[in-house]
């Protein structure tokens, strides 16, 4: 682990970033009707590339966004929304896209965390918050490098077409070594960390 001197701190620490991020998908989760469709307007904004990654992770989640829209919209109990045994009722329409909605915004925003944050900042913010568990006999070097091999593993793994070969797939030994720049908190670290869970809070209590 490098230490922060001689090296220009970021305006904001990654752990910070990270902590806006998780803050911002359980804010998202409080959003609904008018508030959760102006939500969709920003979404241009984030650039090519986050809009580009977040149609691939829609892509990929369709059939469970295909799933959510068809149990919410003939389970829920209400108004029929014609006429006709195998009408859905509006009340689960509306609970469905308003679920639908959420979701689709939740990975906007896994989209926008993975193209904007790099990995050294994630394992960066890993450490810094896993640091206080060192008084509880848990190191949070292990924890990065654990992280770390699982994210190499994710980006090197080849897309088998049969489940067993994963069972197959030979295991190879790699060295690797991680150095992370140690940057400490500073007030504006604090002021928007505070200022966030305080939005957060207020929207769960409204």
């Amino acid at each position: 682990m490098e230490s922060d001197a001689g090296i220009q701190a970021p305006v904001l620490h990654p752990a910070t970033r990270l902590l806006v991020w998780l803050l911002l998908l359980l804010g998202v989760q409080c959003l609904s009707g008018a508030a959760l469709a102006a939500a969709f307007l920003f979404i241009p904004l984030l650039g090519k590339k986050v809009l580009r990654r977040s149609a691939k992770l829609i892509w990929r989640a369709r059939w469970l966004l295909g799933t959510l829209l068809l149990v919410f919209s003939w389970a829920v109990a209400g108004t029929p929304l014609w006429e006709g045994p195998a009408s859905p009722t509006r009340e689960g329409m509306q609970e469905a896209l308003g679920h639908l909605g959420r979701l689709l915004l939740v990975l906007v925003a896994v989209a926008a965390f993975l193209e904007t944050m790099a990995l050294a900042d994630l394992l960066a913010a890993t450490h810094t918050w896993l640091r206080p568990l060192r008084y509880f006999g848990v190191d949070p070097d292990r924890g990065v490098v654990r992280l770390m091999l699982v994210l190499r593993y994710v980006e090197t793994l080849p897309r088998p077409r049969d489940w067993r070969r994963l069972l197959d797939a030979p295991a190879e030994s790699v060295s690797e070594r991680l150095e992370l720049v140690d940057h400490s908190l500073r007030w504006p670290d604090y002021f928007i960390a505070l200022s966030c869970m305080a939005a957060l809070t207020f929207l769960f209590l409204r």
